[in-house]
């Protein structure tokens, strides 16, 4: 990986018919951060993630992801990783063939990475069960441990702590640090604001498909004069854009 930005939009737009769901987002992430990717239910953060992921394609508008360009998909998919909020997993399959599927789709060897990552999620014992029986926390984890299979430059994760216990979401939050602390780059969209309060080097916050506050956590408040705290800033921007009807894109 170069050293452009890990990602970089440039007015990217996504229409679905009449729907705009991106406007005009202009985004730079650096290397090695953890971005926040914040906003109500509809704001437009999946729609984003798939576009930087490569699963859609923008109405208009460009982005690099790991310096490539996200019309160039071949080059794109190797440097990224990607746990939607449902994982991609298959129940006949078990857990360890749920990765080693993906292992073979990767093109990698990656049994000893296999076994480590179980370990560390806590589904060693429950490897060579079918996902059918898993539960909704050990259907995520399994998703998560094959988005970071092949090490990727840039993890995208789509509420990553959903339906997971305490002790699962501190994993998870754990592994998020230490990934980062690796030089991966992490997108995160969560609802839960404690976990980038936590972790977030960086925060944006989606409104109608617009960027309408971003900064760090510990200081966005202070930079946009809307609370002390993320759940204050997360609130009043969403809340003060909502009753108003977003002005005509040109």
């Amino acid at each position: 990986m170069s050293e452009s930005p890990a990602i970089e939009t440039d007015s990217l737009r996504k229409e679905y018919g009449e729907a705009i769901a991106v406007r005009s987002l202009d985004l730079t992430v650096p290397q090695g951060a953890v971005y926040g990717f914040l906003g109500p239910n509809g704001a437009g953060k999946t729609s984003t993630i798939q576009i930087l992921t490569t699963l859609q394609e923008p109405t208009s508008g460009t982005a690099t992801v790991a310096g490539e360009s996200i019309g160039r998909r071949e080059r794109v998919t190797p440097h990224i990783g990607y746990l939607p909020e449902e994982p991609p997993v298959y129940p006949e399959l078990t857990g360890r063939e749920n990765l080693e599927y993906v292992a073979g789709l990767r093109g990698i060897e990656a049994d000893e990475r296999i076994e480590s990552l179980l370990d560390r999620f806590g589904l060693t014992d429950g490897a060579d069960r079918a996902v059918s029986g898993y539960s909704k926390g050990m259907k995520q984890k399994l998703g998560l441990i094959g988005a970071l299979l092949h090490e990727p430059d840039v993890l995208f994760l789509d509420e990553p702590t959903a339906g997971l216990d305490p002790r699962a979401a501190r994993a998870v939050k754990d592994t998020i640090a230490d990934v980062s602390d690796r030089g991966v780059t992490v997108f995160l969209s969560t609802h839960i604001l404690p976990v980038v309060e936590e972790l977030g080097d960086q925060v944006g916050v989606l409104q109608d498909g617009r960027l309408v506050a971003e900064g760090p956590p510990d200081e966005l408040g202070e930079m946009t004069g809307e609370g002390a705290d993320l759940e204050d800033v997360f609130l009043n921007v969403t809340r003060s854009r909502s009753s108003v009807a977003a002005p005509a894109d040109q």
